[in-house]
């Protein structure tokens, strides 16, 4: 039954991807960027699809049963919260992609700045950072074939198998099929997910009577902080806020401000991004709670496939397959555009700025080449994964968030000296590390959460920059 399933969704993707191979004309604006013609549903759909994807179905399962509710509204808020970037930089991005005709987010910091040098580092760090996020949809699909398939279908190969299809309906229909098939999976995605947590908490009694058993057991769950003091004041607040500077950084998302059919179809979708997380995000988060009552004692990756434990523990065979083909559906909306995205960004920002003699049906064969190499490569890192999800994620997130006060900076404020901008990245980028390895002490942090103390010394550095620049005028 299960494999059943399986193949009746991969062959309703397949088909929908087709769609894409008549309109996108074999032109990077058509394969890359849907010809700039997407309304407001499907706009909204494949923004969220893309951004609710491993992180959401595992990550946020697994982060519920280590450190409970307070989970929930950290990243319902903080998520919703990422819709005021959408208004203070998506729209200028559209405004001026539209104009310009733009296509990666480095052509655009390229424009407005004529400098080399910050284009290609703006464009490596989305690359370096997008990888571990990307390799996050490969392992979640990993996990789920496995553990759906009671381990008949191991790890690798459930990953590789699901890479090679996210790979075949891109390069068929490059952004038209990414953004048709997000639509069907995001309402996939969030149907079967409410149908999953109220069949597990049916299971286990009713919701009230199995939230008061975890309760019983361990209250921490139910607390603001969490297990563990997870979340004091400070990095309470640092989280809230993180969103709004991490989530329009992602290539995928950037993008999708180019391919807006208006920008009141761009404003429309970003207050409908700004209102449905704080419903959809607590949804895994129940399931990782409850999960205490039938798998009181997993640690680490363990942690990540509560999600499919719990579905096979206290739901059919068949309804577990359902559900977690919704699951496989939210890694593969994210993992589709991730590899559009990087493509797109490799091909336009590395290779035509060095072979100008490349006409536009060169460029969309060259950017399905580099499909298959970053799928290859994200298969690579999947093979060994770090401890959690949660951890690839933070990571991810974290090395993207640099680039906002430089791309507000050259959207907004009118700019900084090169060198302040290049600065800003690289220290960043450096503090980063530096606190994610602990090669930095966490007296560093004065309470805060990394990433606040990461992004206000970029903002620093381009204040700096923006007084210099003040007194050489």
């Amino acid at each position: 039954m299960i494999y059943a399933i399986l193949f009746i969704y991969i062959a309703i993707v397949f088909l929908g991807s087709l769609r894409g191979t008549a309109e996108n004309a074999n032109t990077p604006e058509g394969y890359f960027l849907a010809n700039r013609g997407l309304g407001t549903v499907a706009l909204f759909f494949t923004i969220l699809a893309t951004n609710f994807s491993a992180f959401y179905f595992l990550g946020f399962a697994g982060a519920g049963y280590r450190i409970g509710y307070a989970h929930y509204i950290i990243m319902s808020l903080g998520t919703g919260f990422a819709c005021i970037s959408f208004f203070l930089l998506g729209t200028k991005i559209w405004a001026l992609g539209k104009i310009h005709g733009f296509i990666t987010p480095a052509e655009l910091i390229y424009h407005q700045t004529n400098s080399k040098a910050l284009r290609w580092t703006f464009a490596a760090v989305m690359l370096v950072f997008t990888f571990p996020y990307l390799a996050l949809q490969i392992i979640g699909a990993g996990y789920i074939l496995e553990n759906i398939t009671q381990g008949t279908i191991p790890y690798i190969w459930g990953a590789s198998f699901l890479t090679f299809f996210t790979i075949i309906y891109v390069w068929i229909g490059g952004m038209k099929s990414v953004a048709e098939t997000d639509l069907k999976q995001g309402l996939l995605m969030i149907g079967l997910m409410v149908v999953a947590v109220i069949t597990i908490s049916n299971s286990l009694g009713g919701l009230t009577a199995a939230n008061e058993k975890v309760f019983a057991i361990q209250p921490a769950l139910f607390s603001r902080e969490g297990v563990g003091n997870a979340f004091p004041p400070k990095k309470w607040f640092s989280l809230l806020i993180f969103w709004i500077f991490c989530i329009p950084m992602f290539p995928q998302i950037f993008m999708r401000f180019y391919i807006a059919k208006d920008v009141d179809k761009l404003k429309k979708s970003a207050i409908l991004y700004g209102l449905i997380p704080l419903f959809i995000s607590i949804l895994p988060v129940i399931v990782g709670v409850l999960g205490h009552l039938s798998f009181p004692d997993l640690v680490g990756k363990e942690t990540d496939q509560i999600l499919p434990k719990m579905l096979m523990a206290h739901s059919s065979e068949w309804f577990a397959g359902l559900v977690m083909t919704g699951a496989l559906a939210a890694f593969m909306s994210t993992l589709d555009s991730q590899l559009l995205a990087l493509s797109t960004i490799m091909t336009r920002d590395f290779v035509l700025p060095f072979r100008k003699d490349i006409d536009l049906k060169q460029q969309v064969f060259i950017g399905r080449i580099w499909v298959v190499i970053i799928a290859l490569i994200g298969l690579a890192i999947a093979a060994q994964p770090f401890d959690t999800i949660d951890d690839m994620g933070r990571l991810a997130f974290g090395g993207l968030a640099v680039l906002f006060p430089v791309t507000i900076s050259v959207v907004r404020w009118g700019g900084v000296p090169t060198f302040f901008a290049i600065l800003s990245i690289v220290v960043g980028e450096l503090l980063l590390i530096g606190f994610y390895y602990k090669y930095l002490p966490s007296e560093y942090l004065f309470g805060f959460d990394s990433s606040i103390i990461v992004l206000l010394t970029c903002f620093g550095i381009i204040g700096v920059g923006k007084f210099f620049r003040f007194l050489r005028q």
